[in-house]
């Protein structure tokens, strides 16, 4: 954990910050408020250990300045006159405990351990709210497809076991909830999820993020941080879009899978991993392997399970079953009265090849019940990539965009599809970026 110490004892801050870093924590300590609110507003610490008597100055309205700057801040009081009266005050006040000065380091341990655990419970408490969002968004573990079916079987079978997982399939197609529901339905549920997303970091800003580091070890590091390994203790570490993981970091994360140890960034120290990898990736991995960008070694190691989430298009027996769900949660958020989908609105889902997958399906039907102005949602409140042959203004025989068709026919009705729609042709002329004279050669043209 991260630690702030409030004290104006210069004795006991250096004696707690000795001891807190002895817990391997991270500590940094400040001889007064000011200090203290400057640093919590500069920087995120999970514990805040501040003294009841501050020079002229009381702990406890300090404690309340802490809790109104950050509602969720855990603080937990020192002092040398412990009392009932000013323990009861410091809890009413949002204290989650209360250290007598001297301390024992026994009872240190125990009041970090306890802030400690107060965090992980925190977090594990977003975590449900995700996947009870999740859950009532999408209900991508149920399915009609066989082959689907099928590998929803192997992949929960699999989730009782500490076996690596990698989850393979086109961007959009649920793989990260996939690994979710891995992590759910496993002996590690009460465990935290923790997510490094590959792609998002510099390759030096990753490794800070997946080993963590020390102080010093590269510009910018001004105090020492836990990564996503020591984040994810005792639980799931889930890789996303590993294929994307820079050829520098795969030996240590290949250390990380095969001896269950790493180092932080700057740090000689090699610490132990308790977590259980389960990695994902659009890219054909085999293929990253072949070219040399990802090595065979860690491929293999990953590869332990594998499943290959497919598209949506090759399971069209689900596209309405997600399609209900998503409307039935963005009809509730929104607070609109939309029951379901016309059968023309129906066929056109089914039509559409969904190259988005599951998460274009999720933003055409919130846009739909946005607009939608009946009980039900018609072709016209779809894009209208999606409308396909229900196109608002498609006339029996014209082409479609999308379809087998010419530019010049495209043209042809796009133009007069602005011109009804417009009051005049100048109006038109201004809306198609060209002027009057080219509209009546091409309607000429045309009617010729």
């Amino acid at each position: 954990m991260d630690i702030l110490i409030i004290d104006d004892d210069r004795s006991i801050r250096e004696a707690t910050l000795m001891a807190v870093e002895s817990l391997e924590h991270y500590g940094e300590a400040v001889e007064n408020s000011e200090l203290g609110l400057r640093r919590l507003k500069e920087d995120k610490f999970d514990l805040v250990i501040l003294d009841l008597m501050l020079g002229d100055q009381d702990g406890l309205e300090v404690l309340t300045a802490i809790k109104k700057q950050n509602p969720s801040q855990a603080v937990v009081m020192f002092t040398a006159q412990a009392s009932i009266a000013t323990a009861v005050e410091a809890t009413r006040r949002g204290a989650i405990d209360f250290i007598e000065k001297p301390f024992h380091l026994a009872r240190l341990r125990h009041v970090l351990a306890l802030a400690q655990k107060t965090r992980h419970l925190e977090t594990r408490v977003a975590e449900l709210e995700t996947e009870i969002q999740a859950h009532h968004v999408e209900p991508r573990f149920q399915s009609q497809d066989p082959s689907v079916q099928a590998l929803l079987e192997l992949l929960f079978r699999a989730a009782e076991s500490t076996a690596s997982i990698l989850i393979l399939g086109p961007s959009g197609t649920g793989k990260s909830v996939a690994a979710r529901a891995v992590h759910a339905a496993s002996h590690l549920r009460d465990k935290p999820f923790v997510t490094v997303s590959c792609p998002s970091l510099s390759k030096e800003l990753l490794e800070s993020d997946l080993f963590g580091h020390v102080k010093g070890a590269f510009t910018g590091a001004i105090k020492d941080h836990w990564g996503k390994v020591k984040a994810a203790e005792g639980g799931t570490l889930f890789l996303d879009e590993i294929g994307e993981l820079p050829l520098e970091l795969q030996p240590k994360l290949l250390r990380l899978l095969q001896e269950r140890e790493y180092e932080r960034l700057g740090e000689n120290k090699t610490r132990p991993a308790d977590v259980r990898i389960i990695a994902a990736t659009n890219r054909d991995i085999e293929k990253e392997v072949a070219a040399g960008r990802f090595r065979e070694d860690l491929f293999y190691r990953l590869n332990v399970i594998s499943v290959s989430m497919p598209s949506l298009r090759d399971r069209p027996a689900d596209v309405l079953a997600f399609a209900e769900n998503n409307l039935k949660f963005f009809a509730g958020q929104l607070k609109r009265k939309v029951t379901g989908f016309s059968a023309d609105a129906r066929r056109c889902l089914l039509a559409y090849p969904w190259p988005g997958n599951l998460r274009e399906l999720r933003n055409c039907i919130e846009r739909a019940v946005i607009l939608s102005k009946g009980l039900e949602i018609a072709p016209a409140d779809l894009p209208i990539h999606v409308q396909g042959g229900h196109q608002v203004g498609h006339v029996p025989g014209v082409p479609l965009v999308g379809s087998m068709m010419t530019l010049e026919a495209l043209e042809r009705e796009h133009i007069r599809r602005v011109v009804e729609a417009t009051p005049t042709i100048q109006e038109a002329a201004r809306v198609l970026g060209i002027d009057a004279a080219t509209i009546y050669r091409k309607r000429r043209k045309t009617e010729g």
